[in-house]
């Protein structure tokens, strides 16, 4: 009777101990696995390149347009900036398939090249739209004021010709900011949706942090003079959101994720401190009536510091 009982209990906790087993030697099986896994490396060359191009070519343009004088090359001929803007729109493109390339999620074929054909496009219509508007300042053209409030477009003869200057910023401030943004952030979260892994506790190298505050800058420059806020907006709550459901998963952000994210937070923070310092000013606000109160750093510069600096 005795023998028979154990045997019962045997069978009984047969089936726990197997599973218990089962997971223990899973659990360590898993962590030597991980433990094996090369560490992803943060891709420096990308974010490197991504950085200089920003600041050199796109942030840039408006630097060389100040420091040189007006008169150094014929107002009829393409000036320095404008070649700035010329290896941009080339380099841009090229950046971004760089990311696509390294990204785990790829889009189809043709997506991406109607996106890049999209950013070309963009980044061309912007290229004679601020090359026409840089010659536009030289005469007296008023980035604070709606077009038809400038001095120089009431007087203008005939009178129709203020449509096509108000058609040309159309092109410059909507059309070609959502051709150019749309792709560029829409590549940024498939290359972010690849930056997770099951290292919970995988710091940013030495060079991703050097690199952060210039990539932080440069997207607060990207929102405030592009006027991509709500593009921004929706980019970094679908980041966040990615966040929250891969941490569910057990995925982590790895170096090239943090560095993102932090980019994208800390540009945030400087664009409320921005908004925050200029939100009373009543000149401003007749070119920004609406509640994204967002100023441009150039048209902040043409009205107040521009005008101090010949006090």
């Amino acid at each position: 009777m005795t023998l028979q009982t154990d045997t019962k209990t045997r069978k009984r906790e047969n089936p726990a101990l197997r599973a218990a087993a089962f997971m223990c030697s899973h659990s360590a099986a898993s962590t030597q696995v991980e433990a094996l896994l090369p560490r992803p490396r943060f891709h420096l060359d990308l974010w490197l390149s991504f950085t200089f191009q920003n600041w050199i070519l796109d942030v840039g343009r408006p630097v060389v347009m100040l420091v040189l004088p007006a008169d150094w090359l014929p107002l009829q001929h393409p000036g320095v900036a404008d070649y700035l803007h010329f290896l941009y729109n080339v380099t841009a493109p090229l950046i971004l398939l760089k990311m696509l390339e390294r990204s785990p999620w790829m889009l189809p074929g043709l997506a991406v090249r109607l996106g890049i054909i999209a950013v070309s496009m963009g980044t061309t219509l912007h290229l004679a739209a601020d090359s026409i508007t840089r010659r536009l300042l030289l005469i007296g053209y008023q980035l604070h004021l709606p077009v038809r409030e400038n001095p120089i477009m009431r007087n203008l003869k005939p009178s129709a010709l203020v449509d096509f200057f108000e058609l040309l910023f159309y092109y410059d401030d909507t059309v070609g900011h959502m051709m150019w943004c749309v792709p560029f952030f829409l590549v940024l979260v498939l290359f972010f949706n690849g930056c997770f892994s099951r290292r919970e506790q995988e710091r940013m190298p030495p060079s991703a942090w050097m690199l952060l505050a210039p990539n932080a800058a440069y997207y607060w420059y990207l929102i405030t003079e592009g006027q991509t806020f709500i593009l921004f907006t929706f980019t970094f709550f679908a980041m966040t959101t990615t966040v929250m459901h891969q941490r569910r998963r057990g995925l982590f952000l790895n170096s090239d994720g943090r560095f993102m994210f932090y980019s994208f937070s800390a540009a945030l923070i400087l664009v409320v401190i921005w908004v925050g310092c200029l939100w009373n000013d009543s000149i401003l606000r007749t070119k920004v009536p609406g509640l994204i109160y967002i100023p441009r750093p150039c048209t902040v510069y043409t009205l107040h510091l521009h005008q101090m600096s010949h006090i």
